[in-house]
């Protein structure tokens, strides 16, 4: 009978390995599910929505922008540098006011004709973010102009005014960087 006396230590190498893995899978989950998730809006969809139908959207913007277009009246801008990752851009914004802020837009006709049967929806949003989203829907035309009064805006940064125009099955989009300074 032999007598070994030499201990090994490779079983408790194993649970040490296990007992790290279970630990940093449970760091991993933990912080990642911590993370808060930002769902884009662009084209006033979530982006599974616009992601599934963009072919759809394309065509029918392209019917819109064939025979209409969207001009945004009254609104003071100014030159934004804007600082991304990579490279520094110059964005025309609108200058927003502390309070409450009225935006109008007219829809234009390429005939000079101004259509009336136009459902109009406004949205006021975040870059990166929809926690503050502001939407206004079904705006009615007043002497040819679509009025958005009484938009609140407290927080400085910057914005996205974003209209959307249903004119039969055409479907026209207006986004417009904005700013509040501090």
């Amino acid at each position: 009978m032999l007598n070994n006396k030499e201990k090994t230590y490779w079983p408790h190498m194993i649970l040490g390995f296990l007992a790290l893995g279970i630990t940093l899978s449970y760091w991993t989950v933990k912080s990642a599910s911590s993370l808060p998730v930002q769902e884009s809006n662009q084209y006033m969809l979530k982006y599974q929505q616009a992601d599934m139908s963009i072919n759809e959207i394309i065509k029918k913007q392209q019917l819109f922008d064939k025979d209409f277009s969207i001009v945004m009246l009254n609104a003071k801008t100014i030159m934004l540098d804007i600082d991304n990752a990579k490279r520094t851009k110059k964005e025309k914004s609108v200058v927003l006011k502390r309070g409450k802020n009225t935006f109008s837009y007219r829809i234009m006709s390429k005939n000079d004709i101004l259509p009336n049967d136009v459902n109009v929806t406004f949205l006021l949003t975040r870059p990166h973010s929809i926690s503050e989203d502001i939407l206004v829907k079904d705006i009615s035309q007043i002497n040819g102009e679509y009025i958005i009064r009484d938009i609140n805006i407290s927080k400085a940064g910057r914005y996205i005014l974003q209209l959307r125009a249903k004119v039969g099955e055409a479907i026209g989009y207006s986004e417009i960087p904005a700013y509040l300074k501090p």
